[in-house]
């Protein structure tokens, strides 16, 4: 009776979600209501709810989740300050001259806001209205154009400094030490959030790396449908070309290295090094002057809304997960995952393959703090590497965002692509990108260590 209740209260929850009800509220609603439920029935034990203080104060006492609104004050900051958009234009002005010239600048910048931002959202609606109207005007192949954006976008999932890892670093930590603890291991390691972005370096250039190749072989192939643009030739242009650009990436570069660099060389944890970012965003948004009372106010609202919504989802995912464990939800979880053909491989599929399903209807914080406790001990407790596991995780929901018809990053791009930009162009140009992300998912599959290696060397795992 109790994982049959368990089992509804999941399915509930997603009609609940689709009928178009705020997330946080939707999650502990639901769990609350079938607790009373449980409780009239007698199959819920009451005591459960008296471990719900105990999880709230630790989410405010979590020093890891005080990187989340310095990573998004960073970001907002850096988008505000038109980043992008001088990056843009200079690096357009540098491969223009290639067929594919522009994809290719597009690919960079967006590889270059994903490491500064974090926010996938933020990054395809910025790059969809700086980039695809100057895409169409040099007559590129909407579909393309619209296929690249949203590829590049939404390398804010993988490329750290993430906010998707922040978080999916914190979750993952806790799983790893329940899964230790179910296991008997009363003094259990631990998986950091710097663990997690050395591990998504790798995945996450190789990416780039490939999305590069697509580009610069259509180009070669159909040059017709991504054309060269022809800028100034002369040896003046040219030496003035190499000043602006040293100048347009040299801030951004610095500031992605004193962060990255900062956590992955151990010299700051993510929170520190997130506080990095936030100062040099100001720093750079003053060298820029694009620093007023008018835009602190704008960035300060933008940042405390989206970390109100983070928050309140954990909270609200935390009641959820609590109230899942106490029909047995979690007893139901393994021992269908155990009992699945193929053992770990075969858990670890299915598992992925629902991840992302999910992914459709779901935004990447409902899913991280919603079903990565459940099924993460269990497929840690089989012997999975937390950190492949959580870079697993990062890089198929980054596929399942850019599937049809449901991708979020297609729904931000169609709110801002032109009307002459159709909705089956943006599913049309999505799908080599796609095709790209399984082959690299396939990668990291079969090739553990693209992850795992570089955590090794730096941090001696």
């Amino acid at each position: 009776m109790e994982s049959t209740l368990a089992l509804w209260m999941f399915l509930a929850v997603f009609l609940v979600l689709l009928s178009g009800y705020p997330v946080a509220f939707s999650l502990a609603g639901t769990a609350l209501g079938f607790a009373w439920w449980g409780i009239q029935l007698e199959v819920f034990d009451s005591a459960f709810l008296t471990a719900l203080p105990n999880r709230l104060y630790g989410i405010m006492n979590n020093n890891t989740l005080i990187a989340v609104p310095l990573f998004v004050f960073m970001g907002i900051m850096l988008e505000r300050s038109k980043v992008a958009e001088n990056l843009l234009d200079t690096m357009a002005e540098l491969f223009g001259s290639v067929p594919g010239g522009l994809g290719i600048s597009v690919t960079i910048v967006g590889m270059l806001m994903a490491a500064s931002t974090g926010i996938v959202g933020a990054t395809v609606v910025t790059m969809g209205l700086l980039s695809l109207p100057t895409m169409l005007r040099r007559n590129y192949d909407p579909a393309l154009a619209a296929g690249t954006i949203c590829a590049s976008g939404t390398l804010g999932q993988i490329i750290p400094p993430s906010i998707v890892l922040v978080l999916l670093g914190d979750v993952i930590s806790s799983a790893y030490q329940q899964a230790q603890l179910d296991m008997g291991i009363f003094a259990p390691e631990t998986v950091s959030v710097g663990d997690l972005f050395a591990g998504a370096l790798i995945p996450g250039l190789g990416l780039v790396v490939l999305y590069l190749l697509y580009l610069i072989i259509k180009g070669w192939l159909q040059p017709n449908s991504m054309p060269a643009v022809q800028y100034s030739e002369t040896p003046k242009d040219q030496q003035k070309l190499s000043i602006r650009v040293v100048q347009s990436l040299l801030p951004p570069l610095s500031l992605i290295i004193a962060v990255l660099g900062s956590i992955i060389g151990g010299f700051a944890t993510p929170t520190e090094a997130a506080s990095v970012g936030a100062v040099g965003a100001i720093l750079l948004a003053i060298c820029r002057g694009e620093l007023s009372l008018e835009r602190i106010h704008e960035v300060a609202i933008g940042t405390t809304q989206v970390t109100c919504m983070v928050f309140l989802i954990l909270i609200g995912a935390s009641v959820f997960s609590l109230v899942f464990r106490g029909f047995g939800g979690d007893e139901l979880v393994t021992d269908f995952l155990s009992d699945l053909p193929g053992g770990t491989f075969g858990a670890v599929f299915i598992v992925m393959l629902v991840m992302f399903i999910l992914g459709f209807v779901l935004d990447f914080i409902e899913i991280t703090f919603v079903v990565v406790p459940i099924v993460g001990p269990v497929l840690l407790a089989m012997g999975v590497d937390p950190v492949w596991l959580g870079i697993m995780i990062a890089l198929n929901l980054q596929t399942s965002f850019l599937t049809p018809p449901f991708g979020f990053a297609l729904f931000y791009l169609r709110g801002v692509a032109p009307n002459e930009v159709s909705t089956g162009q943006i599913y049309k140009g999505v799908v080599p990108f796609i095709a790209i992300q399984l082959v690299m998912l396939g990668f990291l599959a079969y090739w553990p260590g693209l992850a795992t290696w570089l955590p090794n060397i730096v941090y001696g795992d």
